[in-house]
């Protein structure tokens, strides 16, 4: 009775996204995004403007859809205790090019203040290792985005 009861609330409309949809890509990849923007422990207006138009545009959202996405993101990433609770989803929700196309995006965000730090480095890197994406499409992801914010940037090398 109480499972019919849960699976009724958790069907009524305008309910939105919530942080319980455990196995929702949306709130995974939103989660994700937030950490990695938050690694250096500066979120600068460029990387949120980033992150907002990032899952603005995948996932064709919104408003009040929009902030409950990101709501979702940020409370599922402040409660997890490690990256693999989203990158497991992702994995499973994802194909070969979808997983790299997030990483790129995840590059995006961290390279729209105009710099990489080590560690917004290193968690993408952490990230596209546990969803299994490939170290050379993950150096290509990173030289994109570093070229459409510096398109005279020189070559730096993948020491990881």
């Amino acid at each position: 009775m109480l499972e019919r009861l849960l699976t009724f609330l958790k069907d009524l409309p305008g309910q939105g996204i919530t942080v319980s949809d455990a196995d929702d890509p949306r709130v995974a990849a939103a989660a994700l995004m937030v950490h990695v923007m938050d690694a250096d422990g500066v979120r600068r207006v460029g990387e949120s403007t980033a992150l907002r138009h990032a899952l603005a545009e995948n996932y064709r959202l919104a408003g009040s859809e929009l902030d409950a996405l990101l709501a979702a993101g940020e409370k599922a990433d402040q409660e997890a205790v490690d990256l693999y609770a989203f990158t497991s989803v992702l994995k499973r929700h994802l194909g070969t090019e979808a997983r790299t196309h997030f990483i790129r995006i995840l590059f995006d965000i961290v390279y729209s203040d105009g710099e990489l730090h080590e560690l917004e480095e290193n968690i993408v890197w952490r990230v596209a290792e546990l969803i299994g994406v490939e170290r050379e499409a993950r150096v290509a992801a990173r030289q994109r985005a570093r070229d459409a914010v510096a398109p005279d940037a020189s070559s730096d090398s993948d020491e990881q």
